[in-house]
Formats: structure tokens, C-alpha cells, sequence
């Protein structure tokens, strides 16, 4: 009788504990941190990587030997340099040859065009007046004609002693020469970039070339800029795939006004493809596959209420929302992992 009264006792003890310790499960709260979602935009985008170019470089060479001269950049007071910003139409470089120049014959040959123009003028009043013939009047014309392009072609050719800037850009390129000494025809005297506009050529998969159009935005970063998102264009397109690499080759075109991006840096670009304003959208890592779809998890009066969702657009780190959530749903961001539906939750920043 004593042993089966101690088992009783026992057995109470332990329904005991065990109702308690139920309540005790009852009582605890999944600390998880939450969103309040409101309508925003969203937009679809295609990532690329490329280098980027300048849409305007040059590298100037001397047309003619001659001694060399740097010339004095009048912003700064000294010799032209690396880093210059020049304008279209500086003179960077002279090259003197006494000999060419006197060959030329600048002055005469401007001699000659003055008084062939006045003998053609002449001979043009004369002909008003009956007094030469017009074969006079159009040798006339012709001996003008032919002295006005000897002079031109002498204005150019003294012009090859002067390497100016062709377009407003940057000095990228200077090799020295000492000062006075000769250099040869076709040495490179400077080399000039305007990278204000640049283009990056870039190949995209063959499973994008339906969603690829010109005039398309494209936003461009680069790693050492990370604060920096420049404006770019799809200006071409190529409408052959390639074989080996089933990619088709695409030119964005970047407009870099303050000049932050430089030649040669390797830059990431997003093609925007399509877009969404005023709509839910939520971060792509709080989503669960589960096998009845895709699952989020709201709080709503203290539990956890789970949300199956249907996606609209998306990119690789944001979703648009279509259905299952609705704005001020109070989204589960940090601790949805362990959540079930309807657990005990407690929300914490």
C-alpha cells in the first residue's frame, strides 16, 4: 500500500513539472528585428563589368624634324606636364628648322597672292570695259587661284612646326627630349585624352539580348568610388551572337563630367531593364523556399503569422511583392530562420 501511495506522489511530482515546464515553453519569445513596409520603387537590371575608354584620345607626332621646344603652359607658369588640362587649339610643342621655314617661302609666295589678285581684278574691270579678251581674264583668274593655294599649302606647312592641341582634354602622355635637341618626323610628341564621355564595350549572355535596347539608362560604378553612381547609355548594339561565347557585344556610353572615373578603370554597370513605382518591396535574404512557395513571416499582435508571397520583378538583392503582403505588414528581417506560424515572438531593434 506504502509503495503504491509513493508511486502516486511520484507520478504527480512529474505530471507536475512536466505542466510547468509547458507553461514555461509557452512563455518564451523569439527575439527578431522587424521592417514596416511602405510603397517604393524597383528597378530590374542587368550587371556588367567592363573597362572603360575615352571617347576622344589622340597620340600627337611630329610631321616634320626640327629642334625641339616645350612651350610654357600660361595656367600654371611652367613647362606643359602630365595632368594639363589643355584647350582645343593650345600650342603645346614647337619644332624649329630655319632651313624648312626658309624653303617654305611664306613671304614671297604671300607677295605673289597679293598681286595676282590685284592683276586678276584689273584684268576683271578691263573686261568690263571691252579692253582684253576673256581668255586674258581667265588666265588671270587662274594665276590668282593658283597663288592663293600655294599660299595655303605654305600656311600648312609651317603649321607643322606647331603641335597644338586638336580637342579640349588632358596631357596623359609627355616623353622628354632635351630642350633644343633634334627629334625625327613621326617621333610622339604627346599623347591627349577627353574622358569627360567615356564608353565601356561589354558582352552580355544571348539570353538577354530580348530585354537590350539602345537608349537604355545603365548606372556605373567603380570600387573606388563607392559613394559615386555615374549616368551611362546603351548607344550600340551588336545583332550577331557569338559562337564560342553565345554573348553579343554592347557599347554603354558614360557621362563622367567631373572626370572621376579614369581610362582604364574597371567599372560595373546595371542596365536597367524595366521598372516599378509605388509598389511593395522587400530584401531578397529574408525569403524562405519551403516546398508550398516561396514564405516570409509578419508580426502581427505578437506572433509570428507566415505569408506566402508572389514575385513581380527582381534584382539580386531586392523583390517586388504582388501578392501576400500589404503595406504597414510589419516584416520579419532578423530571426525568421527558426520561426514557425504563429510562434510567441518579441521584437527588438
Amino acid at each position: 500500500m506504502k509503495k503504491l501511495i509513493t508511486c502516486i506522489i511520484v507520478v504527480t511530482i512529474l505530471a507536475s513539472c512536466n505542466n510547468e515546464e509547458k507553461d514555461l515553453n509557452k512563455d518564451i519569445s523569439v527575439p527578431v528585428s522587424v521592417m514596416d513596409l511602405k510603397l517604393q520603387s524597383i528597378e530590374k537590371y542587368i550587371e556588367t563589368t567592363g573597362t572603360v575608354n575615352p571617347l576622344k584620345e589622340i597620340s600627337k607626332r611630329s610631321e616634320i624634324a626640327g629642334e625641339y621646344n616645350l612651350l610654357v603652359n600660361p595656367k600654371t607658369g611652367k613647362k606643359y606636364a602630365l595632368g594639363d588640362y589643355i584647350k582645343e587649339g593650345d600650342e603645346i610643342i614647337r619644332l624649329e628648322d630655319d632651313e624648312y621655314e626658309n624653303n617654305i617661302k611664306i613671304n614671297s609666295l604671300k607677295l605673289n597672292l597679293e598681286i595676282s589678285k590685284q592683276t586678276f581684278e584689273k584684268q576683271q574691270s578691263l573686261y568690263e570695259k571691252g579692253g582684253v579678251t576673256l581668255s586674258e581674264l581667265k588666265k588671270a583668274e587662274i594665276d590668282y587661284i593658283n597663288s592663293e593655294y600655294n599660299y595655303k599649302d605654305a600656311l600648312i606647312r609651317l603649321e607643322k612646326m606647331h603641335l597644338k592641341a586638336p580637342f579640349s582634354g588632358v596631357i596623359v602622355d609627355l616623353p622628354y627630349y632635351t630642350p633644343g635637341t633634334r627629334v625625327d618626323a613621326n617621333s610622339l610628341m604627346f599623347k591627349m585624352m577627353d574622358y569627360s564621355n567615356l564608353y565601356m564595350e561589354i558582352n552580355l549572355a544571348e539570353k538577354d539580348l530580348g530585354y537590350i535596347q539602345t537608349g537604355q539608362q545603365v548606372k556605373v560604378t567603380n570600387y573606388t568610388l563607392p559613394e559615386d553612381t555615374l549616368k551611362g547609355t546603351i548607344n550600340q548594339i551588336s545583332p550577331a551572337i557569338d559562337a564560342d561565347t553565345r554573348s553579343f557585344k554592347t557599347i554603354i556610353n558614360i557621362q563622367n563630367p567631373a572626370l572621376k572615373l579614369r581610362p582604364g578603370m574597371f567599372a560595373k554597370g546595371q542596365i536597367i531593364v524595366a521598372s516599378a513605382d509605388s509598389t511593395i518591396v522587400i530584401p531578397k535574404d529574408v525569403i524562405l523556399s519551403k516546398q508550398r512557395g516561396n514564405t516570409v513571416f509578419v508580426v502581427d499582435k505578437g506572433l509570428a503569422q507566415e505569408r506566402i508571397v508572389t514575385f513581380g520583378l527582381e534584382n539580386p538583392e531586392e523583390v517586388q511583392i504582388i501578392s501576400g503582403l500589404e503595406k504597414n505588414d510589419r516584416l520579419v528581417i532578423k530571426g525568421f530562420e527558426t520561426l514557425r506560424n504563429r510562434s510567441k515572438v518579441k521584437v527588438v531593434k
